[in-house]
């Protein structure tokens, strides 16, 4: 029981059993009555819903650990034996690494065909769909899974699973290297203009990232990001430019980046006027649009060139791939087909030695003899999980006692249908089959064998059948011949064809011999004109000549019971005539100013849409362009042609069914344009002067005839015509004189024309051009007898430099002296000083030579000793960082110790730092740095970096000190905190108007700011702006809805800091309703009105009450910060009239008034009275007095400071103002004033000069007064 499904029949053969079908009833049995045993003390393994679709069931681990892979399932009582296919792989996917929007294909082969596996990616198992396809070969060895259009969050580990056995690999998604082929600009604006920053890739990339003061930014109100249609072109639009939009835009594309500044300028008009500037529809656009257009294009076609070139080579790649796969999979089948067949020999030998014994059926006499075929197998030698080892039991009628019929035995399998085809088949051979008595069949009882000779593989298209098989009685215990019958080995397939032109339908029987029927929508069809009817061996085609709309259908064919059928579509796509193609395809040359006709006749189903391009640009009817279109033609006619409109043009229709394209050229000839230069002077000796140019950039279509030359001699008038040179763009002068200067014209000329000139300067016949000057001498190495030195040749002076001479001088010498002897050039770039003193300082210069002789010496070397190599330096030591911020970094150490024979001592040192994502160290300076200190420059914000420094001398570089931890460049931690030291707290805003916040502060690191409307998050209505230690808040248009308390909170890792501000926004108050007035108590009134409608709507509104009686005649405020409807007037006299108004004030001011009636009480006259007291003269004079000194003054540089004091006397004293006993009276940098006994000094701008003790004297005749005081100026 414990044996494999695959060594039943072996074991069978083993023992003598024939009775198949009996012992495997009996096999599963005996498992049905082991499952109940050992159920108790299974492992349930649960199944999801999702996992299965099917009803219910449970499935049980059966045994232990060694039987691991066996399994029970209960399904509605019955138990079924499940067991994992055992497969393993024989190549295992590898990785991949692709780049960004490409696709990548993961591969695997198997050591035996499986139906699928299953693929998985972050936990998660992948299937067919947009973004995944997986595919099998038809072998299904070959399993494939393809990741379309990869992104990086396709990146990871891709898992296969075929039953127990799984291999990984990983998916590598790339950036795409591309780079900027037009970096952005510096563009200026002015306020509430819009700016555009444009880039241009040099490969196509969907986006790429903006950025502005650290923070990225995204399509919205502000900001406008757009691509081009060939994704090349990147535009960034700044709407309603502001001064606080100013700054560094940066464009990131993968690795690349590129930044620039957006300036914007104040509007003065708008500024002057003291309004806000006008929104303006003007935008200010960095770079030149055609520029861009057409270096966009030339990237485009060289990315297209270098995709091809791409594409060619992963095919051949995958072509080699697939051969080699193939290959090994050709070699797999090869070796299981022997295998195979040596198996059968062995289970041949094995039934020689059989016996066959013959058992009578019951209730009848006779024997009944079958044939079963061999179990099929798959290609790796293992039987499926529902096969029985009996392939077919072929017998036409089995009688009983009395002759009647018993069973027919069909042919047949017990799993279906439609399996794969027997080894035997495959192979071209038949098997010899064993004969199989059976022993008993009894009435109603099923006899019917399965057979796995299905007609039809999981690729054909034709129909089950098993009705037709050919059959044969068994008379007299004879052997029946068994007949397989006829099947499809291809069947018919689906069908476009095209009106007009042929098609044809094929399939292949297994039989040449057979015959079979074609139908046309059930109806049989025969060969006619129009189609023909083949049959070549075991191939059956059906010809379709000049498919007519009529042909489309279902077709099918019948042979000997089977049948296959296949769908034919007639389409009428647009298509053109052959020979006409090929005479448009011709390019078309035409002069300047002439027309080009460009016509074409096609054919196919209307309505067919046609269109015209030129360079990818579509055309349209316009004064020098017509199209016409008539009944299966078309027509392009264009005028007045430049030779700017040269290219490729392009004719493409569509309809339904397809889209077909034709593509031509069109030149148009014109003058080619001047030559290019700068004129090279290739020779200016005293017998010859020789020049070359480079071509014209344009030929204007036409190859090059001839250079024009014409000559002038400096100095004259006259222009001599060399004449024509030929096609070479160099030309060689001998008739010169020696000294004499000259200057060319060169023109181009070719078959429609001749260019403009081009002029040279002026060339001198016969001048000496001596070499420039080599580079500074290198030190190679230093020795005590010999100093090795190398140099790089400078301007040779247009002729080959000869050699070299080398001088060198003593330290603190005048004199050069020659190295190499006078009339023995260094022939070398370098060479070897020997002449030198061991101890002293030299330094070194060098000259080139040529025809005209030596040239000028270079700059001298540095000074270098005459000794033998230094030690190199060992480690600075106490490595340390006093100071930081987002961009630089500040370091000191001290110098390395001075050991003797083991370092010496220290002559520069050099500092590196290398970001933690990277492995290679950048050094910072590149000059030696004497000093012990060192600032780091050009850091990324909040980047992570390692930093060492690294001692140098004359010996070499001694070994790096680290420091210990990574760096982050970032400035020392600072709590946040607000900057501004006069911030208000409460801001009334007019309805309407926008309002404006904006909050400085200071924090490390970057903090992250928050505003809150009323403890709440404020709405999208508002706009942050967030920038280095500052946040701005507006609201474009304030409502009254947006009043309330805003608080902006500024928090980073060290701490957090709020302020909070009350914004009310109102608008001036609607008036009270109307005013009443009452006498309730004689002498006082009540004055009473109906509240203004804003009171609700404003709780800071109140009101004011104005009295005019008739006496004074003038409105004079008897009450303000009234917050109710009633107020109570006195001292109401009688006889007078009176009149009252109410005005309802907020924080943007006051209504119009409500006026009150008149009031008058009437007045009884009574006699006055005045006693007049008597006069008494006072003496009221005083010497002088101040009542309010002056107080100790610091001001700010820079601003203005003002002084104060308060005296009396009288007569009235003269007031002098005296600074360190100078007086100030008549210095008009100062403003003094005297009003009322209140004296004041103004100073306007506080310098250093204006510290000092600063006093006030006032004397009259009764007296003299001081007060003194110190002003001290702050920095």
């Amino acid at each position: 029981m414990s044996a494999d499904k695959k060594d039943y029949e072996r074991i069978c053969m083993e023992y003598g059993i024939t009775n198949f079908r009996g012992m495997l009833k009996k096999l599963k049995k005996m498992k049905q009555e082991q499952g109940d045993d050992i159920t108790e003390d299974s492992e349930m393994v649960t199944y999801s819903k999702e996992e299965c679709n099917e009803i219910q069931h449970s499935l049980k681990q059966v045994g232990k650990k060694h039987d691991a892979e066996l399994y029970s399932m209960d399904v509605d009582g019955a138990t079924v034996d499940l067991k994992a296919p055992d497969v393993d792989f024989a190549i295992k996917i590898q990785e991949v690494m692709a780049e960004e929007r490409q696709d990548a294909v993961f591969t695997c082969v198997l050591t035996g065909p499986l139906d699928e596996i299953k693929w998985f990616c972050k936990n998660m198992q992948l299937s067919n769909g947009e973004k995944f396809e997986i595919t099998v070969s038809e072998d299904k060895l070959i399993h494939k899974l393809m990741v379309r259009d990869c992104l990086p969050l396709d990146a990871g580990i891709y898992v296969a699973v075929a039953g127990i056995r799984s291999c990984n690999a990983w998916l590598v998604v790339e950036a795409p290297d591309v780079d900027f082929a037009i970096k952005i600009q510096e563009v200026t604006a002015e306020e509430r203009q819009d700016a555009v920053f444009t880039c241009v890739l040099t490969g196509p990339l969907d986006e790429i990232k903006w950025f502005c003061k650290n923070m990225q930014l995204s399509n919205g109100e502000k900001f406008e990001i757009t691509v081009s249609e060939d994704k090349l072109i990147h535009k960034l639009m700044v709407r309603d430019c502001l001064p606080l939009d100013a700054g560094i835009y940066a464009a990131v594309a993968g690795i690349r980046s590129c930044n620039a500044w957006l300036v914007v300028e104040a509007d003065k008009e708008g500024s002057s006027k003291g309004n806000k500037a006008a929104r303006k529809n003007t935008m200010v656009v960095g770079g030149d649009d055609e520029d861009l257009l057409r270096i966009a294009k030339e990237q485009q076609e060289r990315y297209q060139k270098e995709m091809e070139e791409k594409l060619a080579q992963s095919e051949r790649d995958a072509a080699e791939e697939a051969a080699r796969l193939e290959a090994q999979a050709a070699k797999k089948r090869s070796d299981e087909a022997k295998a195979a067949s040596k198996a059968a020999a062995r289970a041949k030998k094995a039934e020689a030695g059989v016996e066959e014994p013959s058992i009578k059926a019951a209730g009848s006499g006779s024997d009944v003899t079958v044939e079963p075929h061999l179990v099929e197998q798959s290609e790796d030698n293992e039987v499926g999980e529902n096969s029985l080892f009996m392939e077919s039991v072929e017998v036409d009628e089995v009688t009983g006692g009395d002759g009647a019929p018993v069973q027919d035995i069909v042919k047949g399998n017990d799993h279906g249908e439609g399996t794969a085809k027997p080894k035997s088949e495959k192979s071209g051979k038949k098997e010899k089959l064993p004969k199989v008595i059976v022993s008993q069949i009894t009435d109603g009882e099923d006899a019917a064998v399965g057979n796995d000779h299905g007609e039809e593989t999981a690729e054909q298209n034709s129909e089950k059948s098993v009705t037709n098989c050919p059959k044969e009685k068994i008379v007299d215990g004879k052997d029946a011949v068994v007949d397989p019958g006829v099947h499809f080995h291809i069947g018919l397939s689906d069908c476009k064809a095209i009106i007009g032109e042929d098609a044809e339908l094929v399939c292949k029987l297994s039989s040449e011999d057979c015959e079979g029927i074609w139908y046309k929508d059930g109806e049989e069809i025969k060969s006619t004109e129009a189609m023909t009817i083949i049959k070549e061996g075991s191939y059956h085609k059906l010809k379709l000549h000049k498919v007519p709309e009529e042909f489309a259908g279902k077709y099918k064919f019948e042979a000997d019971g089977r049948k296959t059928e296949a769908l034919v579509v007639v389409e009428d796509p647009p298509r053109f005539n052959r020979e006409d193609l090929k005479t448009f395809i011709n390019p078309v040359t035409v002069k300047k100013g002439h027309k080009a006709t460009f016509r074409l006749a096609y054919m196919g189903q209307e309505p067919i849409k046609v269109q015209w391009f030129l360079e990818g640009e579509e055309l349209s009817d316009a004064a020098n362009i017509k199209l016409e279109t008539s009944d299966g033609c078309t027509r392009l006619l264009l005028m007045k042609l430049q030779r700017k409109d040269s290219g490729e043009v392009k004719l493409k229709l569509k309809n339904e069914f397809a889209t077909a394209e034709a593509l031509t050229e069109l030149i148009v000839l014109d003058k080619p344009t001047p030559p290019m230069g700068p004129v090279e002077i290739v020779e200016a000796s005293s017998s010859a002067i020789e020049i070359k140019w480079r071509p014209p950039k344009d030929s204007g279509g036409c190859n090059i005839g001839n250079y024009i030359l014409e000559r002038q001699q400096v100095g004259r008038n006259t222009w001599k015509k060399v004449g024509p040179i030929g096609p070479l763009a160099k030309y060689r002068d001998l008739d010169v004189d020696h000294g004499r200067r000259y200057c060319y014209r060169i023109r181009v000329e070719t078959e429609i024309g001749t260019s403009e000139l081009m002029e040279t300067e002026d060339i001198q016949a016969g001048t000496k051009a001596y070499p420039g000057p080599p580079s500074t001498p290198k030190v190679v190495s230093a020795f005590k007898d010999c100093i090795n030195l190398s140099w790089t040749p400078g301007n040779s002076g247009g002729t080959k430099i000869l050699g070299y001479n080398l001088e060198k001088r003593k330290k603190g010498s005048n004199l050069w002296g020659q190295v190499n002897p006078p009339d023995e050039m260094i022939r070398a770039k370098g060479f070897a000083v020997k002449d030198v003193v061991e101890g002293m300082q030299y330094e070194f210069r060098v000259s080139a030579i040529n025809n005209s002789g030596p040239g000028e010496f270079s700059t001298p070397s540095e000074f270098v000793f005459a000794r033998d190599p230094k030690k190199p330096p060992g480690k600075v030591i106490n490595l340390k960082v006093t100071d930081s911020s987002y961009t630089t970094l500040c370091l000191s150490w001290t110098k390395p110790k001075d050991i003797e024979k083991v370092q010496d001592e220290a002559k520069g040192y050099f500092v590196e730092i290398r970001p933690a994502e990277n492995t290679e160290w950048n050094r910072c300076n590149s000059n030696l740095v004497t000093t012990n200190f060192y600032t780091v420059k050009n850091m990324k914000s909040l980047g992570m970096y390692w930093v060492r420094v690294i001692a140098i001398n004359d010996g070499g570089e001694g070994e790096p000190q680290e420091l210990d931890n990574y760096v982050l460049a970032m400035p020392p931690p600072v709590r946040p905190r607000f900057t501004d030291t006069k911030i208000k707290s409460f801001m009334v805003v007019r309805a309407g108007n926008s309002a404006r916040l904006t909050m400085n502060f200071e924090a490390s690191p970057w903090p992250e700011v928050t505003w809150l409307k009323d403890d709440v998050p404020v709405t999208k209505k508002v706009t942050i702006s967030n920038a280095e230690g500052t946040s701005q808040l507006l609201i474009p248009s304030s409502e009254r809805s947006d009043s309330g308390v805003y608080t902006v909170v500024v928090k980073n890792i060290v701490g957090q800091e709020t302020f909070s501000i009350e914004i009310r926004v109102t608008d001036e108050p609607k008036p009270p309703g109307p005013v009443e007035i009452e006498e309730n108590v004689p002498g006082t009134v009540t004055i009473s009105w109906t509240p203004s409608p804003d009171e609700k709507r404003d709780d800071r509104l109140h009101y004011m009450v104005m009295k005019r009686d008739s006496t004074k005649g003038t409105w004079l405020t008897v009450a303000d910060h009234i917050f109710n409807n009633k107020f109570t007037a006195c001292n109401i006299m009688p006889g007078c009239e009176y009149q009252f108004r109410v005005y309802a004030k907020n924080d943007m001011g006051s209504s119009k008034p409500s006026e009150s009636p008149k009031w008058l009480l009437s007045n009884k006259k009574e006699k006055f009275t005045v006693n007049i007291p008597e006069s008494k003269t006072w003496d009221l004079q005083c010497p002088p007095k101040f009542l309010v000194p002056l107080k100790m003054h610091t001001a700010p540089q820079g601003y203005e400071c003002y002084m104060s004091c308060a005296l009396k006397g009288d007569p009235t004293p003269h007031v002098t103002w005296l600074r360190n006993n100078i007086s100030l009276n008549t210095n008009t940098n100062y403003y003094i004033s005297n009003t009322c006994g209140v004296c004041s000094l103004l100073i306007l701008r506080v310098g250093p000069k204006d510290t000092g003790e600063y006093k006030v004297v006032a004397e009259n005749p009764r007296g003299r007064a001081e007060c003194s005081t110190k002003l001290t100026v702050r920095e």
